[in-house]
Formats: C-alpha cells, sequence, structure tokens
C-alpha cells in the first residue's frame, strides 16, 4: 500500500471522534485544530502540505497550500507520529454536531470528491488537493458546492458531516439535493447545477433558486443538517445589537428576562 495501514474506532452515536491506533512510526494526517486528545509516545509537527509526495520540493508545496487557502483551509496540516514503542492512541472531532464518514479509499477506486470543508483526516499518503467545477452553472450558482475537494489514496480516510449522514447508491440514476446536504462523492458521478422547478417554485418554494444534480454510478454521501443552514436560523433568532428580540419566542424570552431581573 502507498498509503499508511492504519486501526480506527468510531466513539460515539453523535457529535462523534474518532480513534486512530498508530503502530510505531506510523502517521496519520489532520486538519488543523482537529486533535480531541492523544496518548504518551505521539508527537506532532505542523507541514505544508499532505506529505503525499516527499519528493515534492518548497515550491510544490506552496502552490497545494496556496490552493487550500483559497478554498478557505489552513495553509497547513498536522502530522501526528507514533514514536513509541507500541501502539498509541490519538483522536479527532469535527468542530460542529455530527458525524464522521470513514473512507476505505481502496473500496472506493482510489478517489472520493467531497466538500471543501469536509476532510478531518487521513492516513500518511493520502493526497489531499481541491477542484474547482469547470462548469460555469455550477461557479455561478454552485455555492458551498463551488469549490471541491479531492482525496486520493489507498488508504483509510474520514470526513465528517453535520446530522444524519445519509448514503446512496446510484446506478444511473439522478439525485437531486440542496447544494449544502451533499458531502462528498465517488465514482463515475457528474455533478452539475440545475433550476429548481419552476418560476413559483423557484421564488415562493423555500428550496433556493437551484439544486445540486448528481447522475451516474457511485456512492453518495448526504448530510440532514449542513451547519451553514444551523448557523443562519441560530443568528435569524438572536437578538440584534440594539437589544430587541426576533424570531419565535421574542415574546416569551422578553418575559423570561423580567423574570430573571435582566
Amino acid at each position: 500500500m502507498r498509503c499508511h495501514e492504519i486501526d480506527y474506532e468510531i466513539i460515539g452515536s453523535e457529535m462523534q471522534l474518532v480513534e486512530v491506533e498508530l503502530d510505531p512510526g506510523e502517521i496519520v494526517v489532520a486538519e488543523a485544530g482537529a486533535m480531541t486528545y492523544m496518548e504518551d509516545g505521539i508527537t506532532f509537527e505542523t507541514r505544508m502540505g499532505d506529505g503525499s509526495e516527499p519528493e515534492q520540493g518548497f515550491m510544490g508545496k506552496l502552490f497545494t497550500a496556496g490552493k487550500r487557502m483559497v478554498s478557505g483551509e489552513s495553509l497547513f496540516t498536522t502530522h501526528f507520529s507514533n514514536q513509541g514503542v507500541g501502539k498509541r492512541r490519538v483522536a479527532f472531532s469535527a468542530p460542529y454536531p455530527g458525524n464522521i464518514i470513514p473512507l476505505d479509499m481502496a473500496a472506493h477506486g482510489e478517489k472520493v470528491t467531497c466538500q471543501k470543508d469536509a476532510f478531518l483526516c487521513a492516513a500518511l499518503g493520502t493526497k489531499i488537493d481541491i477542484t474547482f467545477n469547470r462548469k460555469i452553472g455550477v461557479g455561478l450558482f454552485g455555492g458551498e458546492g463551488f469549490i471541491l475537494q479531492t482525496l486520493e489514496g489507498d488508504g483509510m480516510a474520514f470526513i465528517q458531516a453535520g446530522g444524519t449522514i445519509i448514503e446512496k447508491q446510484l446506478n444511473g440514476e439522478t439525485l437531486r439535493v440542496d447544494s449544502g446536504c451533499l458531502v462528498g462523492f465517488s465514482g463515475q458521478i457528474d455533478y452539475d447545477i440545475e433550476r429548481a422547478g419552476n418560476l413559483k417554485s423557484m421564488v415562493f418554494g423555500g428550496e433556493g433558486l437551484f439544486l445540486a444534480t448528481l447522475r451516474g454510478r457511485g456512492t453518495v454521501w448526504l448530510q440532514s443538517l449542513p451547519f451553514s443552514r444551523m448557523a443562519d436560523r441560530i443568528l435569524s433568532h438572536a437578538p440584534s445589537a440594539g437589544g430587541s428580540d426576533r424570531g419565535e419566542g421574542s415574546a416569551l424570552g422578553g418575559i423570561g428576562r423580567l423574570l430573571d431581573g435582566r
């Protein structure tokens, strides 16, 4: 195998974390800030690039890191290695409520395309890159689906999703989803953006003007609660800067603060 062979355990039913077990000398690469805890003997180092091409020079690493910065991710990844004499564990978790999807990359054609902020961690040797969808429609209206991330390798990789995870197998069918609900896909899947129904549905339907359309053969992973949707709902019900209340229960909220003496 090109990638390090790592063992793992998913802990929890909601708001999960993944505990990775490393043999001496094994390395796992993670998104900056994803580590929850690590056992004695684990050391970490922040590096530019994912380490999948050790012979890559400084300019090559800088170019790869620059593409990550364009996608809104950190310039660096963190490499955790076992420098002890026995098995040691290190754990990673997502920065928002949700679940973790373990990906056996060899079983998915050694390539998975996912949302730009979905990557959590992977065995050393996994190539982590970004790709811009070349279709104009996706570029103009794709929103969260415009910049996608690709994971390539034959080891284990882990991506994060909000809410409940839904796995769909497409065998030549078409699936239409909110672009924010798409976590990733593998296989021969064609990804595009299409208009959401007629003009009346687009204006009054509440489902947005455009939907992501996936066609072909392969696996699609969806999330029931994108972080952007949750954040928008929280902000819409938050008190305004002037201290006035908005959203559902605002009157009750005012009474509650009065009873509390605020």
